[in-house]
């Protein structure tokens, strides 16, 4: 899907009805401010680097990296997790 550059990752999705968020945390959120690590998805590489200080440390550690703090500046290939460790599967 195409989106205008400087579209915010998180927004883009929950616009397109793809929630990077599982069931529990679909209301129970920080609403995209990189606190609560909830909106967690894969990029294929090239990544865009990452700017705000949790996202830095999820790519640094190999963990989901935040859909809220990600600008999309170029195509990207996202992959939505179907659970989370924490806080259980996608789906209801």
């Amino acid at each position: 899907m195409a989106v205008p550059r400087g579209t915010n990752l998180r927004a883009v999705l929950l616009e397109r009805g793809l929630s990077p968020y599982a069931a529990l945390t679909e209301r129970v959120n920080c609403g995209g401010r990189g606190l609560c690590a909830t909106c967690g998805v894969r990029l294929d590489p090239p990544a865009p680097e990452p700017t705000h200080w949790h996202d830095r440390l999820a790519a640094r550690f190999g963990y989901p990296r935040l859909s809220c703090q990600i600008t999309i500046d170029r195509d990207l290939q996202v992959r939505l997790l179907p659970d989370k460790r924490i806080w259980g599967p996608r789906e209801r």
